[in-house]
């Protein structure tokens, strides 16, 4: 059989399968979408599973026959995308039955975002024109996903593209949901092989090459014709990985052993004067709000002008009845003091508070899986600070660094990122290595430099463009030295501009198509 008739008897055979056909044909090209994440970066499993997902809603009979097949495909992706969120309820065992809900609801949950975008496709006829409503809605509901519900923006499908340095600088213009829609279109497009009687027409191919060629050609430009990041050469720092197990974080019995692995780590020789030395998330095994002896250990580390970041639980203790607790990051001088304190704005869900405390609580028994039964509270949103002889930055705890308009205060645009985390709760999964992808793109949109210290990994400096200068992969112990690169000079199209431009061009294609084929 021809390539042609193969690939067109193949189309019309998933478009016309029946219902639990359809549904395995959907989830299994769902989890073979998901491949293209990090850390695989299968790009080219896009080019199958895409297509085959248009197929499907060319041979869906209604609307809701393609939300159907929308949803399965969206399941199978964010199964295989996100199945590290249930190793973090394997830490304690009070948490395992909700395992099942974890593995199985958050998908089946996020998945209906996919759903929607695909329901809409029966508006368009088949063809170009409904492949490019359909990138249109997965763009624009992605950017729901991030927005609705305190927002959830994991696995833009344009993190595939992350473990290319030219490929992500096209966010420095259209941001990762612009590149989402380059990377659907452009993928699903090759389902147009299966349309007509020529398969060699090299019309059916111009959507692909223009999408890819848009993704790859200005980032190489703006990185061959760029001058490269420069460096503070008076500023020399400090990047701490402990790679503390979760299991034995928190346990009294390690503290003192948690607190000599990280100073034996910040005191060993440098090449030169350390300024900054970075402690991950909750790093500190002790309150160090409250303990002054206990500072005057950790400023003890630093030279005389220098400053030590790090994570630390934050109380306040006037009353029982009135305890909060912070997440938060501290700037510690040589002398013990806390110079700076930021707590950490957007809390994690489950994680370190509980939506709907008063039923879930009450009626479910659910808590938070971090240590403690109060609820941290939320700090005041993104700030840039300032310490002495250290250009500003704005720092973000965890996930934080996912959010792309919530990085930084840009009325106050800092001069470098920092994030510290702990995703010691994953283990050795994709969910770390998704992480630190999605706070590379965060340099690469704003221009801005990032310093990441992660418990257990993935810790790293990244220069405004996107490129790793060093990095300690995960579950490994050590530091990382290097001078504090500079940011752009200027600012990126997209910290102006945003999302919005984009966003506006997606719903005016959703709503011209929608309208004219109604």
């Amino acid at each position: 059989m021809k390539l042609k008739n193969w690939i067109f008897v193949l189309s019309l055979k998933v478009g016309k399968a029946s219902s639990w056909c359809r549904s395995s044909i959907a989830i299994s090209a769902g989890i073979l979408s998901a491949c293209a994440l990090p850390p695989l970066h299968l790009i080219p499993a896009l080019f199958i599973s895409f297509p085959f997902l248009i197929w499907l809603v060319d041979g869906a009979s209604s609307c809701r026959r393609a939300f159907l097949d929308g949803w399965w495909f969206g399941l199978g992706h964010f199964l295989a995308g996100l199945y590290w969120i249930t190793l973090s309820l394997t830490i304690d065992q009070n948490f395992f039955w909700l395992i099942p809900f974890s593995f199985l609801g958050i998908p089946a949950v996020i998945a209906i975002y996919i759903a929607c975008a695909t329901a809409f496709l029966r508006f368009a006829p088949k063809g170009l024109v409904r492949i490019a409503l359909f990138a249109a809605s997965w763009a624009f509901f992605e950017w729901l996903r991030g927005v609705l519900f305190t927002g959830f923006p994991w696995n833009g499908i344009g993190l595939v593209w992350a473990d290319s340095e030219s490929a992500i600088q096209i966010v420095s213009y259209i941001g990762l949901i612009g590149l989402g829609f380059l990377t659907v279109f452009g993928a699903s497009s090759l389902a147009t092989l299966a349309y007509g009687k020529i398969f060699f027409s090299f019309v059916k191919f111009i959507p692909f090459v223009i999408c890819l060629s848009v993704v790859l050609i200005p980032g190489y430009v703006r990185l061959a014709f760029t001058e490269n990041a420069g460096f503070h050469k008076d500023i020399y720092l400090r990047v701490v990985q402990p790679n503390i197990p979760q299991n034995i974080k928190w346990s009294r019995s390690h503290r003192m052993k948690h607190l000599s692995t990280l100073l034996e780590l910040s005191r060993r020789p440098s090449e030169a004067p350390l300024i900054i030395t970075v402690w991950p998330e909750t790093a500190s095994p002790f309150v160090v709000s409250l303990s002054k002896p206990y500072r005057k250990v950790l400023g003890g580390v630093m030279s005389e002008n220098g400053f030590l970041l790090t994570g630390s639980i934050r109380l306040r203790t006037d009353g029982i009845q009135n305890l909060q607790i912070w997440n938060s990051l501290h700037a510690i001088s040589s002398k013990g003091r806390v110079i700076m304190t930021y707590d950490k704005h957007h809390l994690v869900p489950f994680g370190e508070f509980v939506p709907f405390s008063g039923f879930l609580r009450k009626h479910l028994g659910i808590k938070k899986l971090t240590t403690g039964r109060t609820d941290f509270s939320a700090g005041n949103g993104p700030k840039s600070f300032i310490l002495p002889k250290i250009p500003s930055f704005s720092p973000s705890i965890c996930y934080e660094i996912i959010f792309s308009n919530q990085v930084a205060n840009l009325r106050d645009r800092p001069k470098w990122f920092l994030n510290i985390t702990n995703d010691a709760w994953f283990g050795n999964s994709s969910g770390p290595y998704q992480h630190f992808a999605m706070a590379r793109m965060r340099a690469v949109e704003q221009g801005i430099p990032l310093v990441r210290a992660a418990n257990t990994g993935i810790s790293a400096i990244v220069d405004p463009f996107g490129r790793i200068m060093k990095f300690i992969s995960l579950e490994k112990k050590g530091i990382i030295d290097f001078y504090l690169p500079k940011p752009i000079e200027g600012a990126t199209f997209y910290s102006k501009i945003g999302d919005w431009p984009i966003l506006v061009f997606m719903f005016i294609i959703v709503a011209a198509l929608v309208l004219r084929f109604r």
